[in-house]
Parts: structure tokens; C-alpha cells; sequence
């Protein structure tokens, strides 16, 4: 297996790949690699000659030192990891001074107003850290295709957005939310959960699937107050926000209107890890 941790070396690599029009297909991480991203690794192996997964927590993204100081690194773990689904993807680990070359700094973004909606408004300056990032692996790599997480529902449609603003010849593809067994999603956050914690958290799914449940026939109001009281019930979660939104345009619904799908958001508190979930509504 190959692991680059210097863009050029990598892009030394690639570079006759490119020229010889082979697929290349790229899987963005923050490493704690979790069946999760194999399956967004698998699907890029079956569709590119060549797949590159990179391992980077990316500074810029954090607006809490502390949430950027305890993520999980895992990086020997997690090359061990992916070479159990094939020893043919090509690691590549930077470090940040690689990628922002000694100026840690976020280049800023218009995403048309995706960026104002729930993430944008809770953790400011992320997304211009997100973009930042994946147009740096962009031009580094030049994949044919990158793949993302449904998870991270509101970054797949930003980098959506930053794609078509800056017209790059990446398409991207987005992939359902890989779920444990018991419906809690995939994360690398879920790694810093206790036991019991980890047990609890499967309440998030449930109560999100209750809410796709009641959606045809209850308000807009009535299925956000629904998942407030449920969350009320369970002292060790603290909720931050459940939003209904245009799955578009993730704007607030305030209405049902015909042709629209609408998409339940969710960011809990527990075990003080911040986990995040949605669910196609209709």
C-alpha cells in the first residue's frame, strides 16, 4: 500500500495516471477510518481505476480548539484498517504545514446561502475551513469523482455548490448514511463515547425515524416540537437544534409545498460529544 504524507510526491504520483485518462476516484477523511468511509471507499473502487483516500484533520474547519484537540488520530490504525479492503488504495496523510504550506488560514466562500443555514450558524467560519480543504485535495489529486457522506448532509450540498462556482472537473457523489445495526450513524465522534453513552445514542435515529412517521399528516410544528420533548425525556442529551429545511435549498420550512423534499437535521449533546444525523423526510 502506498501512503504519501507530501503533495508533491503524491502529485508526482498521479500526474502520469491523469495524463493517461484514468478514473480516479477520491475519498476526503479525517481519519478514525469506520465501515462508514470503507463503503464510500468500496464504491469508489468499483467505479475508478484508481481510488486515493486522504487522512487529514483540517484545522481550519474547528471553531472549538478543544473539539480540534481531543479528535480522534488514528493514523497506524487506520492504514491497517483500509488495507483490509484493499492494499491498492493510495493513502495520502499530509501533515498542515504540507497543505497550507506555513499559513494556516481559510480562504472565504459564498455557497449562495447554504452557508447561513444550521451549521453556518453554529459554528462560524467552518464551512469556508471545509471548502478550503476539499479544493486544496481538488487540485492536489484531480479526481474524476469524490465521495461524501450523506451524514454531513449540508457540507455535501456546500461542496456541491463550491464545485459549480468554480466550474471543477470533479463530479461529486453522495452516499447514504452508513448505520450500525441499532441505526446509530457512523462516526469517528462515536469512538469518544462511552459504553453507555454509545447505547443511548441510538435514541437519535429513533426519533428521527418517528418524525418521518408523522411528517405526512402533522405540521411542520408539530413534528419540530414532537422531537424538542423527546429529547426533553433523556437528561444526559442536550439539544442543540432539530431543523426541517428544503433539502436544496436548506432553508427553514415553514410550509409543505408540492415537489419539495424536506430533510429532518439533528445535532445532540452526549457524553459532551456533539453528534449530527438527518433523515429524508418524504
Amino acid at each position: 500500500m502506498l501512503v504519501y504524507t507530501k503533495q508533491n510526491d503524491l502529485k508526482k504520483h498521479l500526474e502520469p495516471l491523469i495524463d493517461s485518462r484514468q478514473t480516479i476516484g477520491l475519498v476526503p477523511t479525517m481519519g478514525a477510518i469506520h465501515q462508514g468511509h470503507l463503503s464510500l471507499m468500496q464504491q469508489a473502487l468499483e467505479e475508478n481505476d484508481t481510488v486515493v483516500v486522504s487522512i487529514f484533520v483540517n484545522p481550519t474547519q474547528f471553531n472549538n480548539a478543544d473539539d480540534l484537540k481531543k479528535y480522534p488520530r488514528t493514523l497506524e490504525k487506520d492504514i491497517a484498517f483500509i488495507e483490509t479492503l484493499s492494499d491498492k488504495i493510495i493513502i495520502f496523510a499530509p501533515s498542515v504545514d504540507d497543505i497550507y504550506e506555513g499559513e494556516t488560514i481559510a480562504q472565504e466562500f459564498e455557497y449562495d446561502g447554504l452557508e447561513n443555514q444550521m451549521e453556518g450558524v453554529n459554528r462560524p467560519g467552518h464551512f469556508n475551513g471545509v471548502g478550503t480543504i476539499v479544493k486544496k485535495l481538488f487540485e492536489i489529486v484531480w479526481p474524476t469523482r469524490a465521495y461524501f457522506g450523506e451524514k454531513d448532509f449540508q457540507q455535501l450540498q456546500i461542496i456541491r455548490k463550491m464545485v459549480q462556482k468554480f466550474r471543477l472537473p470533479v463530479q461529486i457523489v453522495g452516499c447514504p448514511i452508513f448505520r450500525q445495526e441499532d441505526g446509530l450513524a457512523r462516526s469517528s465522534r462515536n469512538e469518544l463515547l462511552s459504553a453507555e453513552a454509545k447505547q443511548e445514542a441510538t435514541l437519535i435515529y429513533k426519533i428521527l425515524k418517528q418524525a418521518r412517521e408523522m411528517f405526512p399528516e402533522s405540521s411542520l410544528e408539530n413534528v419540530r416540537e414532537f422531537v424538542t420533548e423527546e429529547f426533553k425525556k433523556h437528561p444526559n442529551f442536550a439539544l442543540e437544534y432539530f431543523e426541517i429545511a428544503d433539502e436544496e435549498t436548506l432553508v427553514h420550512a415553514i410550509e409543505k409545498k408540492a415537489g419539495k423534499k424536506y430533510r429532518g437535521f439533528v445535532v445532540a449533546h452526549i457524553d459532551n460529544v456533539r453528534l449530527i444525523d438527518n433523515i429524508l423526510l418524504n
